[in-house]
């Protein structure tokens, strides 16, 4: 089992809270995670809602199901196959509420779903476990946001990425499961039969509709607009969707984790909800998958390669967030005169990090000319920006802007002889 970073944060919520939930997308380690938590500190039950006969006996009576379970902690692993059970949770843990109780596993987003989420306000923490990050992949622990967010960057070296490197890292993705196989092809066969087996399954229960045959055909429209602004017009029209069906269709690809949309920031609090998100798709080898690429088609359209590049760096960034001791947001920025930064990361204390990405070993002052407009706009509040790029150098380019290597997000960082 490869060690994820979340375990620290599932542990600590287990600690203080009656009952926690792991969310994410099918195949990301969920149940291995949950697993891998029963000892001597966690003497949980396990008992998993993908076993339909189990299902059957908590929908048919949920309260008698729970009551069942005793006093002990109990994991359920992927809780959304039975709905039913939240208010019987809820009824349990307001007659007990020592933290630990329940921990659940789920591939749909309550937070998205609200009778779930109402059932359980106040009694449970949600964390989410994407597809493996770099640097859990790398076998690396290491705070980068935090570190984005230091007074100061160490002088440090990090690995300089080729063209074939990166592709190579981008072309896999995260998942676990296709990163153990040996070549491209069973990866591209393992995310298909993904797809298809989330689309007919968990997206079709949750929906409770036939006819999601289109979207198959949306997903790949959506994977080919990734790190763009979200068009949903656009969108309609291209994919011959009526309007209102692709608004349903986006919120279950946002409940089962396929999508996220990333919200524009504003100084302006009131005008944050009104902007256009950035439109994310969750994994970029699930992307490749998608739209049939390699390496070659990757080196022969660099827009194709630049979008990609930047879902990569902005997935990474949202993993990190999970588990960082420091509590941020992640945002994009656009004026109306459409300058704009790629990211944002905003403290919860309202620091600002602005964050650009480049598919270059090297890098101009143009470069830094939507982080500069960002640092006019937030003032005391800018902390840094940067643009990350394929080098090994951080670069000072101007007053708190930096060139950053992009491996400076998994690599452990090696501290140069600064000796005369």
């Amino acid at each position: 089992m490869i060690p994820r970073h979340l375990t620290s944060k599932i542990r600590e919520a287990l600690g203080d809270t009656p009952v926690a939930l792991i969310g994410g997308a099918r195949q990301t380690g969920k149940t291995t995670l949950a697993q891998s938590l029963i000892g001597d500190a966690f003497p949980a039950t396990y008992i998993s809602l993908d076993d339909s006969a189990l299902t059957g006996a908590a929908q048919a009576d949920p309260a008698g199901f729970i009551a069942g379970l005793g006093l002990g902690p109990v994991i359920l692993d992927e809780a959304q196959h039975a709905p039913s059970l939240f208010p019987a949770i809820k009824a349990s843990v307001d007659r007990d509420r020592r933290p630990g109780r329940f921990l659940l596993t789920g591939s749909a987003n309550v937070l998205l779903l609200p009778k779930l989420s109402e059932s359980l306000a106040g009694r449970m923490e949600v964390l989410v476990l994407w597809p493996l990050s770099q640097s859990e992949i790398e076998g690396v622990s290491k705070d980068a946001i935090a570190a984005l967010f230091a007074p100061a960057f160490p002088p440090v070296s990090y690995e300089a990425l080729s063209r074939a490197e990166l592709s190579d890292r981008l072309l896999k993705g995260g998942f676990p499961e296709p990163l153990s196989r040996p070549s491209s092809a069973r990866r591209r066969a393992w995310h298909a039969n993904y797809l298809t087996t989330l689309l007919q399954r968990d997206v079709l229960e949750l929906s409770r509709i036939e006819g999601l045959t289109r979207l198959p055909r949306l997903l790949q429209l959506l994977a080919a607009r990734t790190a763009s602004l979200l068009n949903l017009s656009d969108i309609s029209g291209t994919g011959d969707i009526p309007y209102a069906t692709l608004h349903r269709y986006m919120a279950l690809l946002e409940a089962t984790y396929l999508v996220h949309l990333v919200p524009a920031w504003s100084s302006n609090l009131g005008l944050r909800l009104v902007k256009s998100p950035k439109l994310l798709l969750c994994d970029t080898g699930l992307i490749s998958a998608l739209l049939n690429l390699d390496e070659s088609r990757l080196e022969a359209e660099p827009t194709l390669f630049g979008a990609l590049l930047e879902t990569f760096v902005a997935m990474e960034l949202k993993k990190l967030i999970g588990w960082s001791e420091e509590p941020a947001t992640l945002w994009h920025f656009r004026t109306h005169a459409r300058q704009e930064v790629d990211l944002v990361l905003e403290h919860a204390g309202g620091r600002l990090v602005g964050i650009e990405v480049k598919a270059a070993a090297s890098l101009s002052a143009g470069d830094f000319k939507g982080l500069r407009v960002l640092q006019g706009s937030a003032g005391q509040r800018f902390v840094r920006g940067i643009v990350f790029y394929t080098g090994s150098q951080i670069l000072p380019y101007g007053e708190r802007l930096y060139g950053v290597p992009v491996s400076f997000l998994w690599e452990g960082e090696t501290i140069r002889d600064t000796a005369p």
